[in-house]
């Protein structure tokens, strides 16, 4: 989980908030939330700090493409035990209008205070606090929900002081509404976009994934490029706060929908999958992100294929080998890229996500840049390659 602690304030009408981003991408995330609107941003540890007004916050939940989630701060409290946790709870809000016991709710921790070293037991101090000050409310209480819950808790505990935050999105924000179908070991979507902000490319130049499987890097990549809100698609546990403002929420809406740019003529954007199946996948999930006809899947080998005339950029997500004997399996394949990249591919930049620094010297490739990230706990690396 997160590691983070910030010192951001209300102030003039703004929320303390942070957003929770893919390790690595730390940076690109503060720059698009300043772009965003956001104020006083922080870089942090697998996050951002920042202020921002609640029409700020709203357009953050549905523009924003990097972060996993975006925590409100609702409390701050001197928190040396789980009694100085119980009581801070209970004072954070006036739960009376935020948590009524016909809603659930889930308590995600991180951090350690004095007696709190293990998050599911601070999960249940937070858990008693609340339940306990509804009963003396109401008689009764909420139950728990882990997956979809109405109001979703973070704790965090960090040198003696507990904040406590709400969670905006509910469910991650990676999930953007569009990808029923998962092909193996699926890349987030939030780390995809990651990735194409940091190859530049900007829907100028022809886009080429090798080894596209579910589509998901060529789907971020056209969505950036036409300026396509990703929260559109979906719900958010915010519409459930006792202070949401639906005419703001709307006209944040509106202003999101309207950000669609319907007028840009993209180059050939190109998928190659050699695995039938997993190529329908794909163009399931590209109908289903409104993009149809902005993206080509071919069903074959990239062996096979041939690339658009105009040098543009190749980017590509092959399998790492993460289990024994993978390495001996993977490397052909990493040889045939490479292959393809230098007979077909001069005046081309590649950009390949590596999980496995032995396989990836497979391609015969000399990388001119190496981007430390993290994908679902596996260290990797996202590497450039200018092809001669």
């Amino acid at each position: 989980m997160v590691g983070w602690s910030t010192t951001a304030l209300r102030r003039d009408n703004r929320l303390a908030t942070v957003a929770v981003l893919p390790q690595g991408l730390e940076s690109e995330g503060c720059q698009e939330l300043e772009t965003l609107g956001a104020k006083a941003v922080q870089p942090l540890r697998r996050a951002a700090a920042f202020q921002a007004d609640m029409a700020c916050l709203y357009r953050l939940h549905l523009q924003a493409r990097l972060p996993f989630r975006l925590l409100r701060e609702v409390g701050r409290f001197p928190c040396q035990g789980r009694h100085d946790l119980y009581a801070g709870v209970q004072q954070a809000l006036d739960w009376k209008q935020w948590l009524d016991p016909s809603m659930t709710f889930r308590v995600d921790v991180t951090g350690t205070a004095p007696g709190l070293n293990h998050s599911h037991f601070s999960a249940l101090q937070v858990k008693n606090s609340l339940v306990d000050e509804q009963r003396n409310i109401w008689g009764e209480r909420s139950s728990i929900d882990l997956e979809n819950p109405d109001l979703a808790l973070h704790l965090h505990l960090n040198r003696g002081e507990a904040t406590l935050s709400i969670d905006g999105s509910g469910g991650s924000l990676h999930r953007r509404g569009y990808r029923a179908a998962m092909g193996v070991a699926p890349l987030k979507e939030n780390l995809a976009a990651g990735l194409i902000r940091l190859s530049s490319w900007d829907g100028q130049v022809p886009l080429v994934d090798p080894c596209c499987g579910s589509g998901i890097l060529l789907i971020e990549a056209v969505s950036m490029a036409l300026d396509q809100a990703p929260g559109l698609n979906r719900s958010f546990a915010l519409e459930g706060w006792a202070d949401f403002d639906p005419d703001l929420w709307e006209r944040e809406s509106k202003r999101a929908r309207q950000c669609r740019r319907n007028d840009l003529e993209l180059p050939p954007v190109i998928g190659f999958e050699q695995d039938p199946h997993i190529a329908d996948q794909a163009r399931s999930n590209i109908d289903a992100a409104g993009l149809n006809g902005l993206i080509t899947i071919h069903t074959g080998s990239f062996e096979q294929q041939v690339l658009p005339d105009s040098p543009g950029v190749l980017v590509c997500n092959p399998p790492y080998g993460q289990r024994l004997g993978a390495d001996d399996d993977l490397e052909p394949l990493y040889r045939s890229l490479g292959q393809f990249a230098r007979q077909q591919a001069s005046g081309w930049q590649l950009w390949l996500l590596s999980g496995n620094a032995a396989i990836t010297g497979a391609l015969r490739l000399k990388a001119c840049r190496r981007i430390p990230i993290s994908n679902g706990g596996i260290d990797c690396r996202w590497l450039h390659y200018a092809i001669r």
